[in-house]
């Protein structure tokens, strides 16, 4: 393409260049606050930090080098919202701009993020989310009770979810703030509470909200309490998508209200099963002492037949009698008196001539 000789054909370096004079020589580019939430975070050789900052309708590049973040009292990671300072630079071998950042701080959530983070890492190396520290939840229990606001909807859809599955238990309700300064306090007073009575299980739960909402959730004190507590603990707290603290500690973790409600209680059909699991198991235990009292009675009956008189008469031996009693010895009987033989196949009567005492005949 050939040119007018007013217009000049510009290298892709001086383009470059004049484009990263201009930025760079712009005072408020070269000592800005920016607010973002960081995306594709990455380190480079465990030192240098890489990533993007964005908004709702803008990305841009950042990189910090080992000795800024040095400084930093919190370990940066993806989605954390933070505001950062620093310079903008152009990147002449990629032609791209970016922020040369010298300092970060949270902003916002990041900062409860932050504290989640930490207080999770805490408690995670005490041991208190360990399963062999988890108590069993009782298949059938007769008492639960329920820490939770009475005035939002979770009380209503765990009460209609427990009576309508297994109406006969006893529910005891527990008002707590979950929301607030005050729902920590309330909400470990409630466990301690609870843990008085004769309760089976507790559920603790609130409904949806914000990270912020759900904080309550997030503080150590409410964390410990759950872990103390003789009584197994179930939350059900916020959505799906939603952890707290208190869940990582809890015996169990539903991701409802709901979902709490059925897991603590079986459903009608689960009773069925059982029963009918326990009728064909009494149905298999009775044939089978049945069948050994038949090998006992046959075993019984084996031997009397073996002693039944008519048996041994079979066998060729025969019963001395006389006056219908057997004769057991030679003192029975004198001579002359008559006795009956009774052999197989009848009767024989005769007269006694003598009697041999002697056992050696």
């Amino acid at each position: 393409m050939e040119s007018d000789s007013k217009s000049k054909i510009y290298s892709v370096n001086e383009i470059t260049t004049h484009i990263k004079n201009l930025i760079e020589d712009d005072k408020i580019l070269q000592n800005i606050l920016v607010l973002g939430e960081i995306s594709n975070f990455r380190y480079y050789n465990e030192k240098h930090m890489y990533f993007s900052l964005k908004d709702e309708d803008s990305i841009i590049e950042c990189t910090m080098f080992y000795n800024s973040n040095l400084n930093l009292d919190f370990k940066p990671k993806e989605g954390m919202k933070v505001i950062v300072g620093g310079y903008i630079e152009v990147y002449k071998k990629k032609g791209i701009y970016q922020i040369i950042i010298e300092k970060m701080q949270l902003a916002g959530k990041g900062e409860l993020y932050l504290r989640f983070l930490q207080l999770k890492e805490k408690l995670e190396k005490q041991g208190l989310f360990k399963e062999e520290f988890k108590k069993p939840i009782p298949r059938f229990p007769k008492a639960i009770g329920v820490i939770t606001s009475l005035e939002g909807a979770a009380v209503r859809d765990i009460i209609q979810t427990i009576k309508k599955r297994y109406s006969h238990v006893r529910l005891i309700i527990y008002p707590s703030f979950v929301q607030g300064d005050e729902a920590k306090y309330t909400l470990v007073k409630g466990i301690e509470t609870l843990n008085q009575l004769y309760i089976d299980v507790i559920i603790i739960a609130r409904g949806g909200g914000s990270f912020e909402d759900l904080w309550s959730f997030n503080e150590e004190s409410v964390a410990r309490a759950i872990f103390n507590s003789k009584i197994p603990i179930v939350t059900g707290i916020g959505h799906e998508t939603d952890f707290t603290i208190a869940d990582f500690v809890a015996d169990k973790r539903a991701h409802t209200p709901s979902a709490a409600a059925e897991l603590v209680v079986p459903s009608e059909q689960e009773i069925l099963n059982l029963l009918n699991e326990k009728k064909d198991s009494l149905k298999q235990i009775s044939y089978n002492k049945i069948e050994i009292l038949k090998r006992e009675i046959k075993g019984i009956k084996g031997r009397l037949t073996a002693l039944n008189p008519s048996a041994i008469l079979e066998r060729g031996y025969s019963i001395t009698m006389k006056e219908n009693q057997i004769i057991s010895s030679t003192k029975n009987i004198n001579a002359k008196d008559m006795i009956s033989t009774i052999v197989r196949d009848g009767k024989i009567e005769s007269e006694v001539k003598n009697k041999n005492e002697n056992k050696n005949f």
